[in-house]
């Protein structure tokens, strides 16, 4: 499934078509690359693509799913937009203080971890609930500070879109 991926200003789609342990073809809109990936570090890739090396930083943004990327020469912004990301961009900003205090799923999926409990107190960034949706299994992190309210999810519940999972006071 494709996904697209935004680069400053621009919008690629992008599509893994075979992948061999570190070997990958792509697709980048209609062009087709293969490449050879190594993650390195803790946010660090090495990618040879048609004899020629490219190391890439990659520094998590407050946003989800939003990166700083940073080459030998270069600084880019680098946002995954996935049906996950592009549910959440598209529900809207009404109700965000409310929102904020809750961790909701974004859509049916399966629990695969909870790594809070009631009464713990969680920061701001902290995950709290890994969900398996569409074959990724994606973090869903607390959006303010305070005290673990209530789970309303444990370890292989299936959820709905909306479903709130975590609530924070």
């Amino acid at each position: 499934m494709p996904i697209d991926v935004k680069l400053d200003d621009r919008v690629a789609k992008v599509k893994v078509l075979h992948q061999n342990e570190n070997q990958l073809e792509i697709m980048v809109d209609d062009k087709i690359y293969h490449v050879d990936l190594m993650h390195n570090d803790e946010g660090t890739f090495s990618i040879l693509e048609n004899n020629r090396s490219h190391n890439i930083t990659l520094v998590p943004s407050a946003k989800q799913k939003a990166y700083t990327a940073y080459t030998l020469y270069n600084t880019y912004n680098l946002e995954v937009i996935d049906a996950e990301a592009r549910y959440i961009r598209n529900r809207g900003e009404g109700t965000m203080a409310q929102s904020e205090k809750k961790i909701t799923a974004p859509m049916p999926g399966k629990i695969v971890k909870v790594l809070v409990e009631p009464g713990e107190e969680v920061k701001k960034g902290q995950t709290a609930v890994i969900i398996s949706a569409m074959k990724m299994e994606s973090e869903y992190k607390a959006a303010v500070d305070g005290i673990v309210k209530k789970v309303s999810v444990k370890a292989g519940d299936t959820v709905d879109s909306n479903q709130v999972l975590v609530e924070i006071d």
